[in-house]
């Protein structure tokens, strides 16, 4: 089952992007160029829809414990 987690490695800003591509399996220059043409056609209303993302998407987390928990 596919997951909608914001990768660590591939963000440029939140990596709203990345999480996108990477769960519809697409380039993410792609979803990045669509999120830009989309915040102007919006006149900046995708952007609340990309800081939403920010908040909803559950970041990666690391695969190694830490020694001090």
């Amino acid at each position: 089952m596919r997951k909608l987690i914001r990768p660590r490695d591939g963000r440029m800003l939140a990596g709203v992007c990345a999480a996108v591509a990477s769960y519809f399996k697409i380039d993410p220059t792609v979803v990045r160029l669509g999120a830009v043409v989309l915040a102007i056609c919006t006149l900046g209303t995708a952007v609340l829809a990309y800081a939403a993302g920010w908040l909803l998407i559950p970041e990666e987390q690391d695969d190694y414990v830490a020694w001090n928990a």
